[in-house]
């Protein structure tokens, strides 16, 4: 929000707000393009809600490198879970989804500098945007948006963009050092405890039966059993 206070981020992260009317995610990818250290915050927030995203720079194949995705995620979700109010549940809708009190809340984005599994890219970039009040579009359509919510609808208006970007921060990086200290299975678990729709059946058919051990969805269908890797969410980097 334009005249608030810079945001504290913690060591290791440094932040840039992006220029106004600048996607973060579109200044994020275009500044790891060119070269940066990694670290790097770019945010932006408003009274409609929080876009930010962290460049990241893997040392490992895509493949594995996208378990950071949930490093972000578990972020996010922690950060809630310090701020918003005890009642209020938040679920992980894979591969890139926020669930608050069971309705969609925002969602987490990704790209990288290759889109090849055994590739180790030079960058990926891992945003989030979350609403903090219902868009005006929902107004005027409001049975479009039925299973969604935003923060203020569901109990958080104590909760700030700016504070829930600084909580962001700390989490995802306690998350960060897990997957680099401990590998992506800590990270497998605690997802799995919020993960959305585990064990039920999806809108194509199929169930959803867990996780591989990089975070791809495992979908049976009858006798057989498909992965969805989670590389799937990867937007074109253009």
């Amino acid at each position: 929000m334009r005249g608030a206070p810079a945001p504290m981020f913690p060591p290791l992260l440094r932040g840039e707000e992006a220029p106004f009317g600048l996607d973060p995610m579109r200044r994020a990818v275009s500044v790891a393009s060119l070269g940066t250290d990694p670290g790097l915050v770019i945010w932006q927030t408003d009274a409609d809600g929080l876009s930010a995203a962290v460049i990241l720079a893997p040392e490992q194949p895509l493949q594995q490198a996208m378990g950071a995705t949930f490093a972000v995620a578990l972020g996010l979700g922690d950060a809630l879970g310090a701020l918003a109010p005890p009642e209020v549940a938040v679920h992980y809708d894979w591969p890139d989804g926020f669930r608050v009190n069971g309705a969609r809340c925002g969602r987490m984005r990704a790209q990288a500098s290759t889109t090849e599994p055994a590739a180790e890219p030079d960058w990926l970039v891992i945003g989030v945007e979350i609403p903090f009040i219902p868009p005006a579009e929902r107004a005027e359509e409001p049975g479009a948006f039925a299973d969604e919510t935003c923060l203020a609808e569901e109990g958080c208006i104590e909760v700030t963009p700016l504070q829930l970007l600084e909580s962001w921060s700390r989490h995802m990086l306690v998350w960060l050092n897990r997957l680099e200290t401990e590998g992506f299975p800590p990270l497998h678990a605690a997802w799995r405890e919020r993960g959305w729709r585990i064990g039920e059946a999806l809108d194509d058919g199929g169930t959803f039966v867990g996780l591989d051990e990089h975070g791809g969805q495992l979908v049976r269908r009858g006798e057989t059993t498909e992965l969805r890797p989670l590389s799937s969410m990867l937007e074109d980097a253009t």
